[in-house]
């Protein structure tokens, strides 16, 4: 079976059950942090909106600078309300599927880059930056959020088998 056969079932588990999980962010909550070194519940789910948006990244370029000399630096768009959180992870869930159902296994063997100022940080397979940098990360990050839910007393969704909310997947 060729890798994106494989990753794909996988992709649209995990995005059916991240897109679960932001439909519940509350934007009248979007400035809340659950301690001072946290990130705002609005900037998690902004950036796990884009998280998926690394799956077409990696796919369709060889590097990625954090950091690019001479420009600005990369910052995670914000987005303003719940609907743009939702809409911004359709549409760069819909582009990470179709770039991963286009690709092939040589290329996805070829190599990617991270970059920081033209600082090369790491260099891997792209199917690896799939699994960790987009599935591990959007995974991370879910989890992350799950918390805040909880925290912020929202019923968080059962995502593997049933939640304290929910007992039915």
């Amino acid at each position: 079976m060729a890798f994106n056969q494989a990753l794909l079932p996988e992709f649209d588990q995990e995005m059916a059950n991240t897109r679960k999980t932001l439909e519940r962010v509350p934007e009248d909550k979007f400035g809340w942090k659950p301690h001072e070194k946290s990130m705002a519940l609005g900037a998690l789910a902004a950036h796990l909106a884009n998280l998926p948006g690394f799956a077409s990244l990696a796919i369709e370029q060889s590097e990625f600078d954090l950091a690019p000399p001479g420009k600005e630096p990369y910052r995670t768009p914000p987005c303003a309300t719940t609907q743009e959180v939702l809409d911004t992870f359709d549409r760069a869930r819909d582009a990470a599927r179709d770039a991963i159902a286009a690709t092939n296994d040589e290329h996805l063997m070829g190599s990617w880059s991270l970059l920081s100022g033209g600082n090369t940080l790491l260099t891997l397979p792209r199917v690896a930056v799939l699994r960790s940098f987009m599935m591990n990360h959007i995974i991370h990050h879910r989890a992350q959020l799950g918390v805040y839910l909880r925290l912020l007393d929202i019923p968080v969704p059962s995502i593997y088998g049933p939640s304290a909310d929910e007992g039915i997947m």
